[in-house]
């Protein structure tokens, strides 16, 4: 029996689009799918040794509140670091595990982490920021595992 693939692209890098790529990928890893996450743009974030995302309130309209919030009061100053309290305070509560935890559970369970060197230069970022372990690659690095992948996401 050949070994399923599953292949992630990683495009947003708030708190709450963190969640998916990590989630997936180490529940894939541990049902026995080989697995990539490809992080492009602001994706790369989900990479940084230091994790200092934020939820993004404004064009969310599903994201469940205590009370419904306009999205004018949603762009006051200050909302977005409110609503990154409550979102935090409300997974604590739940026990869901942090970004951190997920990241290196995909970690331990060899999910491939690639890192687009296109947006690494765009954005000029330091490698010394990233976490350890990850690769380099460009759009072909991901092709080459997505096209054999059963299973390729969009995040």
């Amino acid at each position: 029996m050949t070994e399923k693939k599953l292949a992630i692209i990683a495009t947003k890098g708030t708190l709450d689009w963190a969640y998916p790529p990590f989630i997936l990928a180490s529940t894939a890893s541990a049902l026995g799918y080989d697995t990539e996450i490809f992080f492009t743009f602001y994706g790369l974030q989900l990479l940084k040794k230091d994790l200092t995302l934020q939820v993004s309130p404004l064009g969310n309209p599903g994201m469940p509140m205590p009370m419904p919030v306009p999205v004018v009061i949603q762009a006051l100053p200050g909302m977005q670091n409110m609503m990154t309290m409550m979102m935090k305070k409300k997974m604590k509560s739940k026990g869901v595990a942090s970004v951190e935890e997920l990241r290196e559970l995909c970690v331990e369970a060899e999910v491939r982490l690639v890192a687009c060197q296109m947006t690494v230069d765009l954005f000029e970022f330091d490698t010394k920021e990233f976490i350890d372990g990850i690769e380099y690659g460009g759009a072909a690095t991901f092709f080459e595992f997505a096209g054999e992948s059963d299973i390729c996401l969009y995040i």
